[in-house]
């Protein structure tokens, strides 16, 4: 069996790990960037009485179109826009590199950044060039940028604004200067909108190639698996031939519309959350020997003592409480750990951990 794997699996996937969900039973879950707070009772009890209404038997809305209506009405997409709907934003991710795989086809992005950029670039066999941030702050090194586009002439430059995992925004100005030299598409992946008042959503149509990209996830419907992508209706409809049939089930269809049709519960809690990422930043602020960095997101991103990442996040683990554990994962991340804002009790309960650990 191993010698078919290996003649018949193209090797650059044999060296590949699989994505790793860890195991959060029994912790307190502060790795995977989610919502922590769920519906009130009585809005739960409409979703349900909702749900009876859909159709199992049948197919989904091929083109998810109650839902393009609500997010068209709530996210503010400008008019005459296209919009293109995916199974969470890696679907759209996967599309948009099926769609431009042809031979010697790269995509450019900046690291540290989103790993599925990466990822999903090699799965369509496709090269991926990464462009270091600058390492003092994160920010957007754009002579480094222009240079790699001059070279490498990407078919696809991914910006994640604000980007994961560092948690900071680049500068709109040179994220313009990006967009105008790109010799291909830029897509602004703005995963994180609900947690800042930056956006680049309002400039959609002033460059020919300039696409946003969004989800459900961040705020609060990350079991949904819902993203979007909105831009010029010419490019939309060449990538939406690289969507698998029905790819939006029908609970997500409904679920998701019901959501948005009561958003007010949504944009409460993403306010609580941004209070909360406040405080928890002021809060790592003040201890000794570690070094917050400032979010627009919903984590913080936070450099221990040197060496000692490792054995703080294990030491938190045993206290109850799961981050993220980034060291080794770029260079740039070394003696990092990454903490989703949670609830008051679980900043608590992380700040407790943390400086037991400490």
């Amino acid at each position: 069996m191993s010698k078919l794997i290996e003649r018949l699996i193209r090797p650059e996937i044999q060296a590949l790990a699989a994505y790793h969900v860890p195991d959060a039973s029994g912790l307190i879950k502060l790795d995977a960037m989610e919502n922590p707070y769920g519906w009130p009772a009585g809005l739960r009890r409409q979703w349900l009485e909702a749900l009876q209404e859909v159709r199992l038997n049948r197919y989904p809305d091929p083109h998810g179109t109650e839902i393009q209506s609500a997010l068209r009405e709530f996210m503010d997409i400008p008019d005459g826009k296209g919009l293109l709907l995916g199974n969470g934003s890696d679907e759209l991710i996967q599309m948009l590199a099926l769609a431009v795989a042809q031979p010697g086809a790269r995509i450019l992005s900046v690291e540290p950044g989103f790993v599925m950029y990466r990822m999903i670039a090699l799965f369509a066999g496709m090269a991926y060039v990464g462009v270091r941030l600058r390492a003092e702050d994160f920010s957007l090194d754009l002579s480094s940028v222009l240079a790699a586009m001059e070279k490498e002439q990407p078919a696809v430059v991914f910006l994640a604004y604000p980007n994961n995992p560092t948690g900071n925004l680049f500068d709109a100005d040179a994220v313009a200067r990006v967009i105008e030299a790109a010799p291909g598409l830029v897509v602004i992946d703005e995963a994180y909108a609900p947690f800042t008042d930056r956006s680049f959503m309002p400039r959609l149509g002033d460059w020919p190639n300039l696409m946003i990209m969004r989800t459900v996830s961040k705020m609060g419907l990350a079991g949904l698996r819902l993203g979007y992508l909105t831009g010029p209706s010419d490019w939309l409809a060449e990538i939406d031939k690289a969507r698998l049939p029905y790819n939006i089930n029908v609970l997500t269809q409904a679920s998701t519309a019901f959501a948005l049709r009561h958003r007010d519960v949504l944009d409460e809690q993403t306010r609580r959350i941004r209070e909360e990422r406040s405080r928890l930043y002021d809060e790592l602020s003040g201890l000794d020997g570690i070094h917050p960095y400032p979010s627009e997101a919903n984590f913080v991103l936070v450099r221990m003592p040197d060496g000692r990442a490792r054995e703080i996040f294990e030491s938190m683990k045993r206290a109850g409480v799961l981050v993220k554990n980034l060291d080794g994962a770029h260079p740039l991340l070394d003696d990092c750990l990454r903490v989703t804002v949670g609830r008051p009790e679980e900043n608590a309960a992380f700040l407790a951990a943390l400086e037991s650990s400490l």
